[in-house]
């Protein structure tokens, strides 16, 4: 391994662990950071952080991931997520070079239009709530299996009179053999902290330290992944539990799993399915028994057009669906 391979393992480390102490509080704010944003991802359990996918939208869950992206690929993604909101992404990756790539994208979460009450619950008009995110970014290949890369923040969100401004970078490095069709990611996500809090106190922004891979089977159209994620929260106060009943130490140990498995009939087309166990612990205790933790997803890879389609359930009111088309200039 060269120096300049050790030097980026090191720094990424070393944030990571910063970033683990950092959090002893169970509550953090700017959450919609953790949607996902590509529909294959999505349809794999949700943050699948090694996949090899020529897919722009999977960048901003890792930005080790640039450089398996087509040169000025545009990826456009929109996201049903609950009842009365809606999500959209879009990104953009160019080549820089032979072993570099540049990348942009933005994140945007809408919650409609609500009723505005004072204090005596009389009707004062209606505002409106959003969240969004603009980033950008540089991956390089270090060798020929090795890339890392980062992608800086910027982070709004606005509630009716209250908003609220941050910044913060995602760190990755991602291992590649094509040869044995196998990759593993690191990534630090969410580092950074507010500049401008909603009120007197700064709150948390949602750190997440995940690792994953993905494998494909040598004599079969299959390929797994599997990602931890929320390496940095092992107490049962980060999940949602009404009943206050005390967590296992074997379900919080699993609640840090997605599980995913592609099919893949022929080199344009993959069938996806996918398990959050969390997600299927945190739907369940609200009451939602039915697909809790399942996904699903379809897409097809022409020459320069990648169309995706998936399936999830994030919320009791209703299920999720995500689309997102990708065209290469």
């Amino acid at each position: 391994m060269s120096a300049q391979e050790r030097t980026l393992i090191i720094l990424l480390l070393t944030v990571c662990a910063a970033g683990a102490r950092a959090q002893d509080a169970s509550t953090t704010i700017f959450n919609f950071l953790k949607l996902p944003t590509s529909s294959h991802s999505m349809a794999l359990g949700g943050l699948q952080v090694a996949l090899p996918d020529d897919d722009a939208a999977l960048v901003l869950q890792n930005p080790a991931l640039m450089p398996n992206v087509s040169d000025r690929s545009i990826n456009l993604g929109f996201l049903s997520y609950m009842q009365g909101c809606k999500s959209a992404n879009a990104s953009y990756v160019m080549a820089a070079g032979e072993r570099g790539s540049w990348g942009v994208g933005a994140q945007l979460l809408g919650y409609g239009s609500m009723k505005e009450m004072d204090i005596e619950g009389i009707e004062l008009g209606d505002f409106a709530a959003l969240d969004m995110a603009l980033s950008g970014g540089y991956a390089y290949t270090l060798t020929d299996h090795w890339a890392g890369g980062a992608m800086g923040k910027f982070v709004y969100s606005k509630y009716g009179h209250f908003s609220s401004v941050a910044l913060a970078v995602d760190l990755g490095l991602n291992y590649l053999n094509d040869a044995g069709d196998f990759s593993a990611s690191i990534v630090a996500a969410n580092l950074g902290g507010q500049v401008k809090s909603f009120g007197n106190k700064r709150e948390r922004l949602p750190f997440d330290l995940r690792v994953g891979i993905s494998k494909q089977l040598a004599n079969a159209p299959i390929r797994f992944s599997v990602s931890m994620v929320d390496l940095t929260r092992w107490s049962g106060r980060y999940y949602y539990n009404p009943a206050r009943d005390k967590e296992k130490g074997g379900k919080i140990f699993m609640n840090h799993f997605v599980l995913g498995v592609d099919v893949l009939p022929i080199e344009q087309l993959y069938i996806a399915a996918g398990y959050n166990f969390r997600m299927a612990s945190e739907l369940k205790a609200a009451g939602s028994s039915h697909a809790a933790g399942l996904s699903f997803g379809a897409g097809a890879n022409l020459k320069r057009l990648k169309i995706g389609l998936s399936y999830a359930k994030y919320h009791v009111s209703m299920p999720a669906l995500m689309a997102n088309v990708q065209y290469s200039l």
